[in-house]
């Protein structure tokens, strides 16, 4: 049933729509599926991480875990349908991070005895269900390799040796050939994807190396990184692409100073996801856009918080546009470069979208903050409506993140 209504919004998009070309709508409905199908392998990876992180479970209808009585598997499956695409309400917000190393790898470019010539090689020795936190630390280099993680091998932590000497690169784009004779999609596109929860990655640089595709180009989506999994942190690491650099596809994440670089919705999604002090720079010689958020349903808690960040580049730059009916995206404390549009947003050619989607910006400065050209149906936040998304508990922070990081996020001096 998704995957036909996604199929049918595209349908519309591309015949209605300027920017349709730009979003991957040509893509097959056996790929909408597969997101269905990853969506609920998500649900069933962080059943069996529940279970080997120690849960007890009792033999009737009801799951016990730290002595605390758990809501019916039933009730709880049903209502993780109805939030599709947000794990904040799903059976396992209790299921906890884990910090401390169980086990180092060590991947170089010369790698000593024990080591790794690959981070995939790395990846490939370890167990397909993962019960630990595993760090991978990447010498400095540049790696050209596609990597994935699959769902079950949670807890894995890439380090690399700083964000501009270690490199993972590789050059994929929507319109390569896959194994099975069928074009690999947006989502397959990615140079590195993870499908796991507790993922963590700091001072690490993802590339994909394909060319800015000129307008009208269609298929040239491509990923330098795909974010599945929930409860991810990202620290110090650079995404480096064109089109479609940073697909946030699903669950909560957090990116704490970080640089983005891209042209068309060079950050997208339907994660839950909070960027502080991230550098945001188009790359466009036209018109671009910096975000296109998917959420789909006012039941979605879903959405994106950029805080104390900083937008810059080249070309006119919309901030968003809609890629779902009730895309939800939020600057505070942001300096804007005047490469913003005026109006600010797009709303993806459809009319009926500017009756639900939530954009907002909040004490954000700059040249293209200038709130007085926005569209109408955005809006310059007050302090109360602008208190949930500039608070670590918009994507419950205090569940999965270090400590360290539950910090107030403080408004810049005036």
């Amino acid at each position: 049933m998704l995957g036909g209504c996604l199929a049918a919004m595209d349908e519309k998009d591309l015949r209605n729509n300027k920017w349709s070309k730009y979003r991957g709508e040509n893509e097959t409905k056996t790929q909408y599926v597969a997101v269905d199908k990853m969506r609920m392998l998500n649900f069933l990876v962080l059943v069996v991480t529940m279970l080997l992180s120690g849960a007890a479970v009792s033999h009737g209808q009801n799951w016990t875990v730290g002595g605390g009585r758990m809501r019916k598997v039933e009730d709880e499956y049903l209502k993780w349908i109805r939030h599709m695409g947000s794990f904040k309400h799903s059976l396992f917000q209790n299921t906890k991070n884990k910090f401390k190393p169980c086990l180092t790898l060590r991947v170089s470019k010369k790698p000593k005895a024990g080591g790794f010539r690959s981070v995939q090689k790395a990846i490939n020795s370890l167990p397909l269900v993962n019960r630990c936190r595993v760090v991978i630390h990447v010498a400095a280099g540049i790696y050209r390799e596609k990597v994935e993680i699959p769902a079950m091998m949670s807890y894995i932590w890439v380090e690399g040796e700083g964000a501009e000497k270690t490199i993972i690169e590789w050059s994929d784009t929507a319109d390569h050939m896959g194994d099975n004779g069928r074009p690999i999609g947006t989502f397959g596109s990615a140079t590195f994807a993870v499908n796991s929860p507790f993922f963590i990655a700091r001072n690490i640089t993802f590339k994909n190396k394909a060319r800015a595709p000129p307008s009208g180009a269609l298929g040239k989506q491509a990923v330098a990184f795909r974010i599945t999994g929930d409860a991810a942190a990202f620290i110090s690491c650079r995404f480096i692409g064109a089109q479609d650099t940073l697909y946030d596809h699903l669950g909560r994440h957090y990116f704490k100073d970080c640089y983005i670089e891209g042209s068309v919705d060079f950050v997208f999604g339907d994660g839950l996801s909070i960027y502080e002090g991230c550098h945001l720079h188009a790359i466009t010689d036209s018109y671009g856009a910096l975000t296109a958020q998917k959420r789909n349903s006012l039941l979605e808690e879903t959405g994106f918080s950029f805080l104390n960040c900083k937008v810059s580049g080249s070309g006119a730059l919309y901030l968003g546009r809609a890629w779902g009916s009730f895309s939800r995206v939020v600057f505070a404390y942001t300096f804007m470069d005047k490469i913003i549009t005026p109006t600010g947003w797009y709303n993806w050619g459809d009319k009926n979208r500017e009756l639900t989607v939530f954009y907002g910006q909040y004490r954000c400065s700059g040249p293209g903050a200038d709130y007085g050209g926005r569209v109408s149906w955005s809006r310059e936040l007050t302090e109360s409506e602008a208190n949930p998304f500039v608070s670590l508990d918009f994507i419950g922070a205090k569940e999965w993140l270090p400590k360290r990081t539950h910090l107030a996020i403080k408004s810049p001096p005036h």
